[in-house]
């Protein structure tokens, strides 16, 4: 699927050693031995960090990103970072200066974009998580096209300190896996407070992996009708329905009828917001 731009094997090596020893010692932790994958905007000390573009096709950064600091604190073992729309702008990875990443599912179709990488490395099995950003998607839509669960935090929650910026009031870096324990899991190890990071809220970061309770009684969730767009396929929004009617069994409660009414504007926003930043 080509989903890696450089696999970093003695890294992975290092690391591994690292995690057999922290096991051995009984601190390991969920995510200790686990293979990592990077999306290739975010600085590895001493590991080309290319966003995908021929201008940064030598770089080598001389310090780690604040999630990945996180990662390797962790016993994480990186295999290596991901392809993507070169400087994270695009929808397809097809916009990758390098090479053409390919979905796993098909490989005649695209993964999405921008960390269509990281989704299609975790889709096929090469890595069991991945780090992506995102500013107007470039988490939630490859992960919708690969079928994994990814996942934009809430900005200010984890830090963007070593993530080559987009624009900076928008994006966030977030976990792309298998299903939502992981997400919870890996979402644990990068959110905290940074010093490095201005943005970041400095508040307790929570348990997420509390939040899997199948128990949703409490949850008020509101569903915009204007997120049902004109176009969409009738397949896609059953699906939306029978999700939410899910949760509704599950205990919590949904009001169908919210309105955004400036949803329509969203897009054009970006288009300012995004390239002006």
């Amino acid at each position: 699927v080509h989903a890696f731009v450089t696999v970093t094997d003695e890294l992975a090596l290092r690391q591994a050693q690292k995690a057999d020893e922290l096991i051995a010692t009984g601190d390991a932790n969920s995510l200790t031995g686990i293979p990592a994958l990077i999306k290739d905007n975010m600085c590895i000390r001493g590991i080309r960090t290319t966003c995908s573009s021929k201008m940064l096709e030598n770089f080598v950064p001389p310090y780690d990103a604040n999630v990945v600091e996180r990662l390797n604190d962790c016993g994480a073992v990186i295999i290596g970072k991901a392809n993507m729309d070169e400087f994270a702008m695009g929808s397809s990875t097809e916009n990758s200066a390098l090479f053409t990443t390919c979905n796993p599912w098909d490989l005649s179709r695209v993964p999405g974009g921008s960390s269509g990488g990281s989704a299609a490395g975790v889709a096929a099995g090469e890595a069991v998580y991945a780090l992506g950003s995102d500013t107007g998607g470039s988490i939630r839509q490859p992960a919708g096209f690969c079928s994994v669960v990814g996942l934009k935090p809430t900005y200010g929650r984890v830090s963007r300190y070593g993530l080559v910026a987009f624009a900076s009031s928008l994006d966030q870096i977030g976990p792309l896996t298998q299903d939502v324990t992981d997400c919870a899991l890996v979402l644990n190890a990068i959110a905290g407070y940074d010093s490095r990071d201005s943005t970041l809220v400095p508040y307790p970061t929570p348990d997420y992996t509390r939040c899997l309770s199948a128990d949703l009684g409490g949850l008020h969730i509101g569903v915009p009708k204007e997120y049902f767009v004109e176009g969409m396929q009738a397949e896609v929004a059953t699906a939306i329905r029978t999700a939410i009617n899910k949760l509704e069994e599950l205990g919590a409660g949904v009001e169908w009828e919210v309105s955004l009414p400036h949803t329509p504007c969203a897009l054009a926003v970006y288009y300012i917001i995004a390239p002006s930043e």
